[in-house]
This record gives C-alpha cells, sequence and structure tokens, in this order.
C-alpha cells in the first residue's frame, strides 16, 4: 500500500464510527430503572395502587393508601414516591417514601420508605429493582445518603429483596405500647 492510499484509508477510518459494543446489547450493565417506565406518583394512580396491594396483601388497605397517595400529593413535606409501568401504560408497582430532616433533636437527613408494592403478575421482573434504583438515584440528588424502613421479622420476601438492595439491620431497636 502506498502512503497517499494509507493517508486515504486512515482518514476514511477516522470518519467512520466504530462500535465496540457488544452485539448481545448491555442488557446486563444497564441500570435497572432503564428497562422499564418509572415516574412519579399521580394521584389517578390510586386505584391501580389499591389493586396491587390487595393481590399481594390480600387485605382491603384502601383507606390507607389513599391517605399515603394524598399525603404524598398535598402535603409540604419531600416526597419521592414512584410508580413503575408495564408495557401497557399501567402502574405494574409502587414505591412511596419521604423524606425526613431529624427526629428526636438530631439533625440528619433521612428518607423513610414506607410502602412497597409489586403486581404478583410482574413478581421478579426487575420492578421492585427498578423502583428502587429510581428512589436512591432520587435521593442521592437531595443529598440524603440513608434510606430506612420497618418489615415484619417474617416477610421473608420482603427481606430477601431489601438485603439484594444493600438493606442491612440497624442500630435502631422499635418499641411498641398498647394503649388500653
Amino acid at each position: 500500500m502506498n502512503q497517499a492510499t494509507q493517508a486515504q484509508a486512515t482518514q476514511h477510518d477516522s470518519e467512520v464510527e466504530r462500535d465496540y459494543s457488544s452485539p448481545a446489547g448491555d442488557a446486563i450493565d444497564a441500570l435497572a430503572r432503564d428497562r422499564m417506565i418509572v415516574r412519579s406518583l399521580q394521584a389517578d394512580d390510586l386505584p391501580a395502587l389499591i389493586a396491587i396491594d390487595r393481590a399481594v396483601t390480600r387485605e382491603d388497605r384502601s383507606e390507607y393508601l389513599a391517605h399515603q397517595v394524598t399525603e404524598a400529593m398535598e402535603q409540604s413535606g419531600i416526597r419521592v414516591s414512584l410508580v413503575a409501568e408495564g408495557e401497557n401504560g399501567q402502574p405494574v408497582g409502587f414505591m412511596m417514601a419521604r423524606v425526613d430532616f431529624g427526629e428526636f433533636g438530631r439533625t440528619e437527613p433521612e428518607a423513610v420508605m414506607d410502602t412497597l408494592g409489586v403486581d404478583p403478575l410482574y413478581s421478579h421482573a426487575g420492578v421492585g429493582s427498578a423502583l428502587m434504583s429510581q428512589l436512591l438515584s432520587n435521593l442521592r440528588s437531595l443529598r440524603v445518603d440513608k434510606v430506612r424502613t420497618g418489615v415484619r421479622w417474617n416477610d421473608f420476601a420482603i427481606l430477601h429483596f431489601l438485603e439484594s438492595c444493600g438493606f442491612r439491620p440497624s442500630q435502631r431497636l422499635a418499641l411498641r405500647k398498647r394503649i388500653a
């Protein structure tokens, strides 16, 4: 190859964008929240959230969820409540959380995740991971570096999910007294 041909080949190579990525794509490396639509909670999501919660808990907690959605939509506290959408645009999962800026005289921003639900038809489809990934991203942007939640000690499915997300037992001891 003479110098002129080599120069043309080099010029052509520099003009062509090379794709060195795997033809299989980056599905393994993709963020969980990039695999589905995760958006902020909206008031008109309530009926779908109630249906998902009922399918998961087999209880009617519609009053609780209505209160949570109202609080997320209308109160002045910082809420970071999210909904994951399925292919048809309908909610298939939700996560409700709020940011607390301290309690008991200590100022320390911390998020409290108080409600999580995934449609059983979408169990093990990455919905919970997508919601958690987006929640943590939102919290980082708010400069919140801790999130806590409570779970029944024998709810092994939720415990396993939370452990896979990096949650560990905290140093807090929850106490309760029934008022007669």
